[in-house]
């Protein structure tokens, strides 16, 4: 059943290697693949197994930034919030915000003024503007202090991060791209115009010849470009590691909206409604300098977490309450400033075309503009591939998102959620919603001809089932138990510790043969 070409078929020649497997890597993937590209890319790890899946997950524009004058990306953000809920309906959806108005912080005035910019810096037909809300009447209300009175209301977008970087992998796939996971590029050199790659060391040492490379490597974008110093006389991009951390507790009471709380120090923490039975609360912002893969959340983090929640929560929150943590190291172009909160979430693309085999290291960037981003970096390679046709992906649904219609994306989805619950009576909706969520339209591909749940194999916990992990092993490059419960899903985040390990072991076993 296997699909995924295996690393032995892939090809000697391309027109473009994209080094790195996070949001950015996979969007210019995508992209370049639609542009009749030959594409290959290649992940050291699995596919989001880093900052890209540990995000506040969220494709919105982000208001604060207004605060730092930001006006061309808000504005780039927001138009793109419109783009991408209607590229992936199933896994991108509306959410409404409530930023409490807080005396001796910022004032009514202010925040009024920042919202109404943020309503008509661009385009946003699919959801409502801001107003002003009464805190004692509002639903929201209930999960927050009974002292805060008033405030507002506005509209993003939840996003499910990891997935988002998967469905990039396989439309880029399906445009023609090899992709490669587990893979790292280990040595490059320019020779006759073309970049000469090594991929991976020893036994499953592998070489391709590009024409052109696109380092998206995230918080080693630093060290992949000083695989490219030899053959370059360049220093390697500035960039400044910034650690963002999160906790996720049991949903708080009455916290089905998203919750903006300000801290004294001029930041805002996000509380989130977060897979059905959990509040998910960040992001902090720590300079970070170690190895990306090794951030975890510190106990200082953890607790201005838990003190700016109690500040605005009805409910009060200790260390005992977190059922999950994480962190994530974000890449971002160094600005300078003196406060990692204050770095700019900006992107900055640097093109080296020395020697006629060109290069561009991608730094910084945000999920919510990771497509136009692609397209400026694609755009960067007309050079070397003058016939490349314009940019396609505006328009392109990702995979699972043609769920039909002409109307609100999210109505679209809720009525072909609807023909799609009437095929699988013998399901119930929750179970089906769940897979509607991961996998929209591609869903029939998981139950086609089950009638009951027994039908789908194991349930290895929470409804995850042989046949889904099976699906994920086959279209979406899943290797291991924590590809699959983590990255894929998020079921380890519905069983308890002992369910999980022993779900862990299960997965691990039965991959090698599915």
């Amino acid at each position: 059943m296997t699909t995924i070409p295996s690393p032995n078929s892939m090809p000697a020649m391309v027109d473009v290697l994209v080094i790195g497997g996070g949001i950015n890597g996979a969007g210019i993937a995508a992209d370049a693949a639609t542009r009749g590209l030959r594409v290959m890319l290649a992940e050291a790890g699995d596919l989001a197994g880093a900052t890209s899946s540990s995000s506040s997950k969220l494709i919105h524009g982000g208001l604060r930034y207004l605060e730092q004058w930001a006006f061309r990306l808000v504005r780039e953000a927001l138009a793109e919030r419109e783009v991408l809920l209607s590229k992936a309906p199933h896994i991108i959806w509306p959410m409404r915000f409530v930023l409490p108005h807080v005396d001796g912080m910022r004032s009514k005035l202010t925040l009024r003024a920042g919202l109404f910019l943020y309503d008509h810096l661009a385009a946003r037909p699919s959801l409502p503007e801001s107003r002003g809300i009464d805190l004692a009447t509002d639903p929201a209300g209930k999960a927050l202090s009974p002292e805060l009175t008033d405030g507002f209301s506005y509209w993003d977008c939840w996003v499910d991060d990891a997935r988002l970087v998967v469905l990039n992998a396989m439309a880029a796939r399906m445009a023609g791209a090899t992709v490669l996971t587990r893979t790292p590029v280990t040595a490059m050199r320019v020779e006759a115009s073309v970049w000469r790659v090594t991929l991976g060391t020893g036994a499953s040492e592998r070489h391709v010849t590009a024409k052109a490379v696109v380092n998206s490597g995230g918080p080693w974008v630093g060290r992949i470009a000083g695989l490219t110093l030899g053959a370059r006389n360049a220093p390697p991009p500035a960039i400044r590691m910034v650690k963002g951390s999160h906790i996720v507790v049991p949903r708080i009471a009455g916290a089905d909206d998203a919750l903006i709380l300000q801290h004294p120090d001029g930041r805002v923490i996000f509380a989130l409604p977060f897979e059905q039975a959990f509040t998910l609360i960040g992001t902090t912002d720590e300079s970070y300098s170690g190895d990306p893969r090794d951030a975890t959340i510190s106990p200082a983090e953890i607790d201005y977490l838990l003190a700016i929640a109690n500040r605005f929560l009805r409910t009060s929150l200790t260390r005992r309450d977190i059922v999950w943590q994480f962190s994530g190291v974000r890449p971002l172009d160094d600005d300078g400033s003196e406060r990692a909160s204050a770095v700019s979430r900006d992107y900055r693309l640097e093109c080296d075309m020395a020697g006629g085999a060109p290069v561009v290291h991608v730094i910084g960037g945000k999920i919510t503009t990771y497509r136009r981003l692609a397209e400026q970096a694609v755009d960067l390679l007309k050079p070397t591939f003058p016939a490349m046709p314009p940019c396609a992906t505006a328009t392109a649904v990702l995979p699972g998102g043609d769920v039909g219609g002409n109307g609100h994306p999210a109505e679209n989805f809720a009525a072909w959620f609807e023909a799609f619950s009437a095929r699988h009576t013998g399901f119930d909706r929750i179970s089906l919603h769940r897979l509607a969520r991961r996998y929209g339209t591609r869903a029939d591909m998981i139950l086609d001809g089950a009638r009951a749940p027994a039908d789908l194999g194991t349930d290895f916990g929470a409804g995850l089932s042989t046949r889904e992990v099976e699906y994920l092993k086959a279209h979406e490059w899943a290797m291991t138990a924590e590809d699959v419960l983590w990255r894929r899903t998020k079921t380890a985040l519905h069983l308890s510790i002992t369910e999980r390990g022993r779900a862990a072991d299960a997965i691990d076993a039965a991959l090698p043969g599915l």
